[in-house]
């Protein structure tokens, strides 16, 4: 009987490893897109969960901060097979876009990069994914007069106040202003009553660790003249604080590495532009900056850096998520958070994206048609990124 049982578990394994990463190596377009494409294998294909189950899950993902289509595609391994379910999902889900990345940071650190055409391209590439990545969020996120105000406010504290706490400060007054605003709000979902295998104990366990580490990191760094334990903390704490997707995490990761002389803009930019063009989460673009500080380890430090907070938020909150989803407190704190976000993305746009990419009225042409083809021919987001850099090349000829 123990015997067949640990077939059984390699064997979900298994099937997890592979299914999880055909979709790393399939999933373009973004974690909403990522999110249909797990809807279409997990849910209506291998029926590994229900519609309310797969529901409740991305509502979860959506109220943590960090990349919700890892999340939930960790929250599915947790249930088919438990926590190690859950690792093994996500490295078959991150791995090929970890791959990719590492390697494409390597040959600019060996070729150079230079003020070539093909960089500049990817540079417009990365105003377009941003400005369409805002036009989304601001609609769902800022529906109303007291968000809208509250984006506002981030947008000028962002761009006039430069510090490496400004982001935090922004997410934990907006947050303030959103439980004053809308705590009274009615909720109107009913608990599903998910089951998912793992203990309160372990969920206290995980949340203990992930603000131990939120809280310890930067007097470890205070401490000591590591790099690596620097670069550890940059990470964990950009985790930490992306609240509404992946592209936010832009902001926070510039803030950390561009001005303290990690890397270059023009790395920092051209790095996000190929992001694009990989599948599976965007957050893999720590890999990249990791791997263009340090080789392929500073890549793989990075990597488990920035994905920490989001298996220990996901794995601690999942045994609560029932009364954490009725609190009308909590919600509103979150709605208070997410309008700020759409603001703290927006200054990131124009600072460091559009003044550093955005250099003539050609440009500016060349960023309307990419627009354009993503938004309006709805095209995939790896064809914008070759155009980007094709025309970015032959752009410098004339």
């Amino acid at each position: 009987m123990a015997n067949q049982k640990k077939k059984l578990s390699i064997s979900a394994l298994l099937e997890i490893l592979l299914v999880s990463t055909k979709l790393g190596l399939t999933s373009f377009g973004g974690p909403i897109a990522h999110l249909g494409y797990f809807h279409d294998e997990y849910v209506r294909r291998r029926k590994w969960v229900d519609e309310k189950s797969y529901a409740d899950l991305v509502a979860l993902c959506q109220f943590l901060p960090g990349p919700a289509s890892s999340q939930v595609g960790i929250g599915i391994g947790v249930m088919r097979a438990g926590v190690i379910g859950g690792i093994v999902s996500f490295i078959g889900f991150t791995l090929p876009s970890i791959i990719a990345l590492i390697i494409f940071a390597l040959l600019l650190n060996n070729f150079g990069i230079g003020d070539t055409g093909w960089i500049q391209g990817l540079k417009i590439v990365a105003v377009v994914i941003v400005a369409h990545a805002i036009l989304g969020m601001a609609k769902n996120l800022t529906p109303d007069l007291q968000r809208k105000t509250i984006a506002l406010g981030a947008i000028v504290l962002t761009l006039l106040w430069q510090t490496a706490i400004t982001q935090v400060a922004i997410i934990l007054i907006a947050g303030f202003i959103g439980y004053l605003i809308y705590r009274k709000q009615t909720i109107d979902e009913k608990p599903n009553g998910v089951q998912f295998p793992i203990s309160r104990r372990l969920g206290y366990l995980c949340l203990g660790l992930f603000f131990g580490l939120l809280i310890f990191l930067p007097l470890l760094r205070e401490a000591t003249t590591l790099n690596w334990v620097a670069m550890f903390d940059s990470f964990y704490r950009s985790g930490s604080l992306v609240f509404g997707g992946g592209h936010v995490v832009l902001p926070l990761l510039e803030r950390e590495f561009v001005p303290t002389g990690w890397l270059s803009e023009e790395q920092f930019l051209a790095g996000y532009g190929a992001a694009q063009a990989v599948p599976g989460p965007l957050f893999t673009f720590a890999a990249y900056i990791g791997a263009v500080i340090g080789g392929w380890k500073g890549g793989l430090l990075a990597t488990v850096a920035i994905f920490l907070p989001a298996f220990l938020l996901i794995l601690g909150t999942l045994p609560f998520w029932d009364s954490l989803r009725q609190s009308s407190k909590v919600k509103g704190a979150l709605m208070g958070i997410n309008a700020a976000v759409v603001g703290i993305l927006i200054a990131a746009l124009y600072h460091p994206i559009w003044t550093s990419s955005i250099l003539s009225t050609v440009d500016f042409a060349f960023a309307a048609i990419l627009f354009s083809m993503l938004v309006f021919w709805k095209l995939p987001p790896w064809i914008i990124v070759l155009t980007g850099a094709i025309g970015g090349f032959v752009l410098t000829l004339f």
